[in-house]
């Protein structure tokens, strides 16, 4: 195998490797065997097919798989040889073969740039503390009323919590929406689940009133027709519901799997809940902390720009996905995701080179735990290890997370830290 390196950019690499043709034929050829010991194929015994004949039938398509798999192989040979640390995937483009056959292709990919010997004791990082405040169960518990609570109709005006049914229609210069009748739907009013505007007014309404409110629409409203419109919403109110709340007593608890049914048992599994979900929170935090004080260490080392890029149209694609699942048609420019794009792209690379500076291997005990963990949260956890088990693409995402989180519990432990507390409801809220 020859190999040949030249450098296009400060980080950008264009190798071309050459590959003598016998190690293609040798794949080849113990691939076709190996078909033709197993095919069933109409007119000849198991294990009996000629070669020739598994070579017609067979041998383009295993050629190609060879070839992919041959070039690969000799490509992950090269870096090596060359002392390279690819960065994203390589851009491959098949070369001209040569006179005996020789195999030829380029790769242009990029480089993990050099950040030199990463010294983590020198980080400084804040390690937020808190507990769980009697407080904190008690607001848990009304939360848990709330979300059990029951409708009672009224004859009284709609207020800040009622439920109100409403029936309503949209009018523009262009359309009526619907065509024809109305829309049937309901909102508690806050909840915000209709456009906030108008939920506002419905208050002060009773059952049997009607009232057309004017409003105009954001660009990306999820109702195309309306987007950007200046609109006339007529919403007529069809009952009015107040909520009841459920008393605390054993019925109640025994709903949540508390068998005596008894208070204090209740407070102590409300606790241990708040308690886990607290530890997981503040873990979190403490790694969006160190991704964050490492990233700033090194913000002086240029990143690959087009892995910077990759990443930022990934980004891009996956918030247009979650606006069309809530309804929203939008296209976003990947150019709004830079700024995020590369500080993920400057996370990941500097947790990676932390693990090859220090020898860091995956902890197959922590994957294990980790996708037990997002198993348990199905109906079937049995099912969904099968999956992950057997689909390498979601294999590999689970053990680059497990292994990411591994580096920076690792990091963690010897940078300098400072603790400061938190109240329970901050410590639960996204890390900034």
């Amino acid at each position: 195998m020859q190999v040949s390196l030249e450098n296009t950019a400060n980080l950008e690499r264009r190798m071309t490797v050459n590959v003598p043709a016998a190690r293609l034929n040798e794949v080849v050829e113990s691939r076709l065997q190996e078909i033709a010991r197993t095919s069933n194929m109409k007119g000849f015994r198991k294990g009996k097919v000629p070669t020739k004949v598994i070579e017609q039938r067979y041998g383009q398509q295993v050629r190609a798989e060879a070839y992919g798999d041959l070039v690969r192989m000799t490509f992950g040979e090269a870096v090596r040889e060359k002392n390279l640390l690819p960065a994203g995937t390589p851009n491959i483009e098949a070369g001209k073969n040569g006179e005996d056959g020789e195999i030829s292709f380029s790769a242009t990919f990029e480089v993990v740039p050099d950040f030199g010997a990463i010294d983590v004791s020198k980080l400084e990082v804040v390690r937020e503390t808190s507990k769980v405040e009697e407080s904190d169960i008690e607001n848990m518990i009304e939360t848990l009323r709330q979300q059990r609570r029951g409708w009672m109709p009224v004859e009284t005006a709609a207020e800040a919590g009622s439920l109100v049914n409403v029936e309503t229609f949209a009018q523009t210069d262009e359309v009526r929406l619907p065509t024809e009748g109305s829309e049937k739907g309901a909102t508690v009013i806050g909840s915000n689940v209709m456009f906030p505007e108008i939920e506002s007014q419905l208050i002060g309404m009773k059952a049997g009133d009607e009232r057309t409110i004017e409003v105009t629409f954001p660009n990306d409203w999820r109702v195309a027709e309306l987007a950007g419109k200046a609109t006339r919403v007529t919403v007529k109110v069809s009952k009015i519901s107040q909520p009841v709340m459920p008393d605390v007593d054993e019925a109640f608890i025994k709903s949540f799997g508390i068998r005596s049914g008894k208070l204090e048992q209740f407070h102590k599994e409300v606790r241990n809940n708040l308690e886990r979900e607290l530890k997981g929170n503040l873990m979190f935090r403490l790694r969006a902390e160190v991704a964050k004080k490492l990233i700033e260490a090194y913000s002086h080392v240029e990143l690959p720009p087009r892995l910077v890029i990759a990443e930022a149209q990934s980004m891009a694609r996956a918030a247009e996905q979650q606006a069309r699942q809530q309804g929203q048609q939008v296209t976003l420019s990947h150019e709004q995701f830079l700024s995020g794009a590369h500080n993920r792209v400057a996370a990941a690379l500097l947790v990676g080179e932390v693990a090859r500076q220090n020898d860091l291997k995956l902890d197959s005990t922590r994957l294990k735990e980790t996708m037990q963990l997002i198993a348990s949260t199905y109906e079937d956890p049995s099912q969904v290890i099968e999956l992950y088990r057997n689909d390498p693409n979601m294999m590999s995402q689970l053990q680059n997370r497990v292994m990411e989180e591994q580096v920076i519990d690792w990091i963690a432990e010897r940078a300098q830290s400072t603790e400061t507390s938190l109240s329970f409801t901050d410590a639960m809220r996204p890390a900034a």
